[in-house]
């Protein structure tokens, strides 16, 4: 059995990734198999920024037939290429009512109490939506229209806007079931039916839902069933019946852990992880489920993973290395500060001064300035 160290996985992810900007088209990046998460504007173009060696800016992205942005895995809004939308689709049906109650995540206690199984609760809300949204509409007003149509169970009052609304988290996930999309771009969330609507499937895809799983063992490995349990947003019961086959079984800090067995010979020999990149929050590099293997010191970890208003992360030499922050400064200048957790050399510095330029153009800043931690 294969046995590699910390630094053999970082450089494997670092290159699975398509962090050495050896892929000119996004459409052939490997990161779309899983989608790419786009919780905060312009930060899936950057994580394009940081993967294509050409220039990249947000509305070339989002305007970009080629992809369509949906919430999908654990409700998150991610950009997936469109004709792929319904195999991702048919991955998030729930295996059974363990799997449905486990993915409601943080929002499972109020399901339970609406008094109607997870499954139930899910579809019922799906086929609101499919029945609301059959044009452009802002997420509130969904929300309102599909508050009268379900179960009083499925909704809660807001003591902001003092209205009754669908749970939140069942929305995001009864969505795409609802065969419904996010207007890519839009501030606020705005929804829109997709693009020749399919028919609602409620029976499960277990092919469909293997895949996503070996996707994340391709981009994220090698890994445990935890992590990928984690990613999915279910039990690790559950991800244990979506086990893909041909794994390699591999040790790396005293565990066995896996990946797909076509990966092993990249895993042994990464290519050299020389590479200086600026990732936005919740950049795909930054969702592995091991953040003791991206980041081992747990202050360090603090400060890249926030509770609220994360930064995004530095990376250079294998590692992430530093956060960072950029704020506009009038319409014209991007302003960037940089905390390296340790002393960088001028090279690297120099590139992390070249990674902001880009970052400053895929933003349509003009002008920057960094400033150092």
């Amino acid at each position: 059995m294969l046995e590699v160290d910390r630094e053999q996985v970082l450089a494997h992810r670092i290159a699975a990734q398509g962090l050495h900007r050896d892929v000119a088209d996004p459409a052939g990046l490997t990161v779309f198999d899983l989608g790419l998460q786009s919780t905060q504007r312009d930060t899936a173009a950057i994580s394009l920024a940081a993967r294509l060696p050409g220039p990249v800016t947000e509305e070339s992205f989002v305007e970009d037939p080629r992809f369509v942005l949906a919430w999908t895995h654990r409700g998150a809004p991610h950009f997936h290429r469109a004709d792929e939308i319904g195999r991702v689709t048919a991955a998030l049906v729930p295996l059974d009512e363990d799997d449905a109650m486990a993915r409601m995540g943080w929002q499972r206690k109020q399901v339970e109490a609406a008094g109607m199984g997870a499954l139930d609760g899910l579809f019922t809300a799906a086929r609101a939506m499919r029945k609301v949204v059959t044009r452009v509409m802002s997420k509130g007003a969904v929300s309102e229209a599909v508050t009268k149509i379900i179960p009083d169970g499925l909704s809660y009052q807001c003591r902001v806007c003092q209205a009754t609304h669908i749970l939140d988290h069942v929305m995001r996930l009864a969505a795409i079931h609802g065969g419904v999309r996010l207007e890519a771009g839009a501030q606020p969330a705005t929804l829109a039916p997709l693009d020749g609507r399919p028919r609602m499937r409620t029976t499960p895809d277990a092919g469909a839902a293997t895949a996503v799983v070996r996707d994340y063992l391709h981009l994220h490995g090698p890994a445990a069933p935890k992590e990928a349990a984690d990613f999915v947003g279910t039990k690790v019961a559950v991800v244990k019946r979506m086990w893909p086959e041909e794994l390699a079984e591999v040790r790396f800090a005293g565990r066995t852990v896996f990946l797909p067995a076509g990966d092993v010979a990249a895993l042994e020999n990464p290519p050299e992880p020389d590479v200086v990149r600026l990732l936005p929050p919740w950049d795909p590099f930054l969702q592995s489920r091991d953040r003791a293997v991206l980041v081992p010191d747990r202050a360090r970890q603090k400060e890249v993973w926030r509770i609220l208003g994360n930064p995004g992360a530095l990376l250079a030499g294998g590692e992430v290395a530093g956060v960072w922050r950029a704020k506009g400064s009038g319409r014209k200048r991007l302003d960037f500060t940089i905390t390296a957790f340790d002393p960088l050399p001028p090279a690297a510095r120099t590139a992390v001064e070249e990674e902001a330029e880009r970052v400053a153009r895929t933003r349509w800043f003009a002008d920057l300035k960094v400033s150092w931690n």
